[in-house]
């Protein structure tokens, strides 16, 4: 504990001592106070004391940022990663993510929300971003007012919603290399003038495959298909106190895999680094779709009471050739369907020295899992097999909560919030066997591997066979915190929270029922300190934070010959480091825009597969990120501008394993493989605007860097490579864009 207060306070007192400099009010309308809802109300991003980055609709747009996977490179301390290209993505946020868990009933320890509704699936994660108003990434534990399963803290993608006040919309298409074509638009309407109104927005794009296949006639991975759209309805009756918002959404992606590196890769012959060699590329196919109702009443001046109730649904069909060869070693179809429903109830009270927000959360999500694995040569020479499963996973959540920020002073402020969580999981019609058979032909059943207790084979084929297994939990987190703001407006926080990740069944339990069990949650404690304000005459914004966490259960793999998998905990970790975002605006017209992050994240204790690895680093958690740029707007006359927008993006080494590069006894393992060294990648942009058009250039990844993005272990588990996903190659293109 020395440690860590130490470490915290020498960087609150030292960021308090530069920069606690007296400044004028920032005025009303200033086009960098972001306003955002982090504690469940609306405040300037600069008076919540979190650590968060808010991204309006405008900067993701500039930005290029075009899916949820590509947040990583405006966030700090933010990964972003997935064996599946952009479907499924694992978030890491201050080192804490999914590590080498890549089953879909897992639930991510960073809660990502649409509209401040939970979405448990997170095949539903990889949405497309479009029609936004904003984007706000609130780093650390977030179990008070945002519930389970934000240990590592939380995402609320914030949709554009009808204003009430006349019309308005965007129209925007584009052409880039690998013959790809985006087009989005949106157009609001007002029918009755502060009480009714409407805005539809779709999204659409596609693209040829991104990484060439050098197989004879074979397909190329990475491409893009996709299309969604959103109708969103508000009514306000009399221009009154209820105020009804209502969303409903729709959208899939019919992509063809992500590339893999597996038993060929950028050493074969002919091979290049944005190329595979593999017979069988897969589709990656993927629904999502949902409602929802935001009720807001205005009780009183200081009172309104909320509801948010949704119904969201989607399914997965990934066929993915998982060997990355021209042979049939072992080839997946992940296939899953997954419902969800939840209702929240708060009241949000405003008095002049008390706010309060309470509340109670009911939630529950379902997932029907039916995953084929095709093996190659598995029962003899020539003779091809795998494993068939089947599960159907069911949770339900409920939970209350109350936050409350008193004034002890005109500019100290005491938070205090608690929330009591009450989890069960049921894991129901649970089978799988061993079968003879090819990929894409029918099966033969041999042998029951679930439920089984012996080896793969040992167990006579029982079609009634059913395994199943319960699990519960209960917990309790919460949130203390004391700030001061200065004359100027400079805020300094010092906070304590604390964070939970529900229990889990293990999901790649298929080979044996030994390893399907329900492991204990993950919990946090954190501690941060920081500072936010606005200095140099307003021409400076800035944020920092340090924090220390007190990490224990981070739910991990271990995978063992056979393969078989087993869920477990990694009982204690350490986590420590600080962030920075600033802007400057050095002259009119000239701003500059950097963030920076230091991340130690390290296994206190962890042995998996027998082996020892106490201090290697967490998976997805590089030591230094940091980015680096400036909206440069060239000429401005008033009818015309032209602005040019560079980024350096910058990452230092991360590792894909727990394992880091340590290898287990007896196993075969080259872990080392399992890791990205650090690298730097350079976006640009450059806009024409006149009056409502807008014209913009853009290159992403502009020098070609080759970087893997995922790796899994698969030496361990018996097969003879390891698997790597590489990341998307230089793209670069056109927009053009109207609003209306």
């Amino acid at each position: 504990m020395k440690r860590t207060t130490g470490y915290l306070g020498v960087l609150f007192l030292c960021g308090v001592s530069q920069l606690a400099i007296a400044q004028d009010e920032t005025p009303a309308g200033d086009p960098t106070d972001i306003i955002v809802t982090a504690q469940r109300r609306s405040q300037s991003l600069l008076d919540v004391p979190l650590a968060i980055s808010a991204l309006g609709g405008d900067t993701l747009q500039n930005k290029g940022i075009s899916n949820s996977a590509s947040l990583a490179t405006a966030v700090p301390n933010l990964q972003v990663s997935s064996p599946y290209g952009n479907t499924q993505p694992n978030f890491s946020l201050r080192g804490i993510s999914v590590a080498n868990e890549y089953n879909s009933n897992q639930a991510s320890p960073v809660g990502v929300y649409i509209d401040d509704v939970y979405i448990a699936a997170r095949t539903s994660h990889g949405m497309g971003l479009f029609d936004l108003d904003r984007v706000e990434v609130l780093r650390g534990p977030q179990g008070t007012l945002f519930g389970r399963n934000t240990t590592g803290g939380a995402i609320n993608f914030i949709t554009r919603a009808p204003k009430l006040s006349g019309s308005n919309g965007t129209i925007e298409a584009g052409y880039g290399n690998f013959d790809t074509i985006k087009a989005q638009g949106a157009i609001e309407t007002t029918l009755v003038e502060d009480e009714l109104g409407i805005r539809i927005a779709a999204n659409y794009e596609k693209g040829d495959g991104q990484l060439r296949n050098v197989a004879p006639g074979g397909r190329d991975a990475n491409s893009v298909d996709t299309l969604q759209g959103r109708f969103s309805l508000r009514v306000r009756p009399g221009n009154g106190p209820l105020d009804i918002k209502i969303r409903a959404y729709a959208g899939r992606d019919r992509g063809t895999q992500a590339g893999i590196h597996g038993l060929t890769g950028p050493g074969t012959p002919g091979q290049g680094f944005f190329e595979v060699n593999e017979n069988r590329i897969g589709d990656s196919r993927t629904d999502a779709w949902g409602v929802a109702a935001n009720v807001a009443l205005e009780l009183s001046p200081q009172v309104t009471l909320t509801s948010i109730t949704s119904y969201d649904g989607g399914k997965q069909n990934l066929q993915q050739a998982a060997d990355g060869s021209p042979l049939d070693v072992l080839d997946i179809n992940w296939r899953s369907n997954f419902r969800q429903f939840s209702e929240e109830a708060r009241l949000n009270y405003e008095g002049d020295s008390l706010k309060l927000v309470g509340g109670l959360f009911y939630g529950w999500d379902r997932t029907i899992t039916d995953n084929r694995f095709n093996i190659g040569s598995m029962l003899g020479a020539g003779v091809n097999g795998g494993f068939f499963q089947h599960y159907r996973q069911s949770r339900r959540s409920q939970a209350v909560f109350l936050q409350g920020d008193y004034d002890l002073t005109d500019r100290l402020v005491l938070t205090l919030g608690a929330r009591y969580t009450w989890d069960k999981a049921h894991y129901r019609d649970g089978y799988a066997y061993l079968f003879a058979g090819d990929v894409g032909g029918p099966d033969l059943p041999l042998a029951s591997t679930v439920p089984c207790a012996g080896a793969p084979g040992t167990c006579a084929y029982d079609p009634a066979a059913r395994y199943e297994i319960d699990g519960s939990n209960k917990a309790l987190t919460g949130r203390a915190a004391l700030s001061y703001t200065f004359d100027g407006g400079t805020l300094v926080y010092a906070s304590y929270s604390r964070g939970y990740r529900s229990g889990a069944f293990n999901g790649g339990g298929y080979t044996s029922s030994v390893g399907i069990t329900y492991i204990d949650p993950e919990r946090v404690n954190a501690y941060e300190a920081g500072i936010k304000g606005r200095f140099l005459d307003k021409r400076l914004t800035l944020s920092a934070a340090g924090f220390y966490y007190d990490y224990s259960n981070q739910q991990v793999q271990d995978t063992r010959p056979g393969p078989v998998s087993f869920l477990v905990n990694a009982p204690k970790s350490e986590v420590y480091g600080g962030e920075v975002e600033a802007s400057f605006r050095a002259f009119p017209g000239f701003t500059i825009n950097m963030s920076g992050g230091y991340l130690h994240a390290t296994y206190k204790e962890l042995t998996l597969q027998g082996t020892d690895l106490s201090g290697n680093d967490l998976p997805f958690a590089p030591r230094w990120t940091g980015t680096a740029g400036f909206d440069w707007t060239i000429f401005d006359t008033g009818s015309d501008s032209l602005t040019f927008s560079p980024t350096v993006n910058y990452f230092s080494r991360q590792y894909f394993s727990p394992f880091n590069a340590v290898n287990a006894a007896g196993t075969g393992q080259v872990n080392a493989e399992l890791q990205q060294k650090g690298y730097a990648k350079v976006n640009a942009a450059l806009a024409w605007a006149h009056g409502p058009i807008q014209i913009r250039g853009w290159i992403n990844n502009a020098f070609n860097r080759k970087v893997y993005s995922y790796g899994l272990d698969l030496r361990g588990a018996g097969f003879p490579y390891n698997f790597l996903v590489p990341s998307t190659p230089r793209t670069y293109g056109v927009t053009a864009r109207f609003s209306f």
